[in-house]
C-alpha cells in the first residue's frame, strides 16, 4: 500500500463512528444547505415551540378586490355611527349638560354600582375560574356552558330571570322577604346584582385563561414545602395572574357600566335610585337629546379608554 492509498481518519467523516466496515459518508449532507451560504425555498420565521409563522401579505401584490370593498363597507359601518355621534354632539352645551342633577346623579350612581358590582364579581369570580381551571370533576364542561350562558343570553331575559329567582315571589327571593326583610328588585342593591349577572363571566374567562396559562408547578412546589393549597393559591397563584385578574376587572366593569336590559327589568328607572347612565340615555333621548348624547359621550369615553388599556393583552397581536 502506498502513502497515497492510506485512509486519512480526520478526513473520514462517519455517522455512527469510525472504523472498518463503516462507509464513510463523501460530499454534502441531506441537511445541508448550499455552501455559497445562502438559503434554498422561501424564508419564514420561527415563532414559540418551533412553529412557523408568517408575515402580512406582501405590499407588492394588490389586495383583491372582492376583498377590499368588503372590508371596506364593514369598517365604514363600525366607524361610522360613532363619527355621527361625534359630529352632532352638543360642544359648546357640554359643560352645562354633564353637570346638571340629573346626569351627575345617573353618573354617580352607574360608577358605585359597576364598582361595587366589580367587587362582587372580584369575590365570586376568582375562585370560580380557580375551579375550573384547576380541579377535574363530574360535568365541568357543562359548569363552564352554564357561566358563560349570560354572555349570548339576551339582558332582558336574564332580567326576567332574576325577577323570577330573587323576586318578592321568587324561589328565593319570598324567604329573603320572609326571613329577612330583604327585597332586592326595584332597589339600588338589585342594580347591583343585575349588573354583577351580565358581568361576572367576563371575569371568569380571563382568568380561567390566564390560570390555565400560568404553569401549575409552582403551587405543586409550594405544596410539598408544607403549604396548604390556600396559602399556595394566595401567596404563589394570585402574584402569577394578577395581570390577568385586572384585566378581567377592567372588562366586567365596563360591561356593568353599560348595562341596560337586565337592569331596567330587574331594578326599574327609578331617577336617583336605579336610574344608571345607559338607563338616563334612553330616557333623556325622549325629552333632552342633548343630554342623552353628552351621556353618551361618556360611555363612549370609558369604552375607549378600557380599550386603551387592555391593549397590551388583547390588542398586540401575537
Amino acid at each position: 500500500m502506498t502513502p497515497d492509498d492510506e485512509p486519512d481518519p480526520a478526513a473520514d467523516t462517519l455517522e455512527g463512528g469510525s472504523g472498518p466496515g463503516r462507509v464513510r459518508k463523501t460530499g454534502p449532507s441531506r441537511r445541508e444547505g448550499p455552501r455559497d451560504g445562502t438559503r434554498s425555498g422561501p424564508r419564514s420565521s420561527r415563532g414559540p415551540r418551533g412553529r412557523t409563522s408568517y408575515g402580512p401579505y406582501p405590499r407588492g401584490r394588490g389586495v383583491p378586490l372582492p376583498l377590499l370593498l368588503p372590508a371596506l363597507l364593514g369598517l365604514a359601518f363600525l366607524l361610522l355611527p360613532l363619527l355621527a355621534l361625534l359630529v352632532r354632539a352638543p360642544w359648546s352645551a357640554l359643560p352645562d349638560q354633564l353637570t346638571s342633577a340629573e346626569v351627575w346623579q345617573a353618573l354617580r350612581l352607574s360608577l358605585v354600582c359597576a364598582t361595587s358590582a366589580t367587587v362582587v364579581c372580584l369575590v365570586l369570580g376568582v375562585p370560580l375560574a380557580w375551579l375550573l381551571a384547576r380541579t377535574d370533576f363530574p360535568g365541568r364542561g357543562l359548569v363552564r356552558a352554564l357561566v358563560t350562558l349570560p354572555l349570548v343570553l339576551p339582558p332582558v331575559v336574564g332580567g326576567v330571570a332574576l325577577l323570577l329567582a330573587l323576586g318578592r315571589n321568587g324561589i328565593v327571593g319570598q324567604w329573603l322577604d320572609s326571613w329577612f326583610g330583604v327585597t332586592l328588585p326595584f332597589t339600588t342593591t338589585g342594580v347591583v346584582v343585575a349588573e354583577t349577572f351580565v358581568a361576572l363571566p367576563f371575569l371568569v374567562i380571563s382568568v380561567e385563561g390566564t390560570l390555565r396559562a400560568a404553569d401549575p408547578r409552582y403551587e405543586e412546589a409550594a405544596t410539598t414545602l408544607g403549604a396548604s393549597r390556600f396559602t399556595a393559591f394566595r401567596r404563589v397563584t394570585l402574584p402569577l395572574i394578577a395581570p390577568g385578574i385586572a384585566a378581567g376587572a377592567v372588562l366586567a366593569w365596563a360591561r356593568a357600566l353599560g348595562e341596560f336590559g337586565a337592569t331596567i327589568t330587574f331594578a326599574g328607572n327609578f331617577p336617583g335610585r336605579t336610574q344608571t347612565m345607559p338607563l338616563a340615555v334612553y330616557l333623556a333621548l325622549q325629552n333632552n337629546p342633548e343630554a342623552a348624547i353628552a351621556l353618551s359621550l361618556v360611555l363612549l369615553t370609558v369604552s375607549i379608554a378600557v380599550l386603551a388599556g387592555l391593549r397590551d393583552r388583547w390588542m398586540t397581536p401575537s
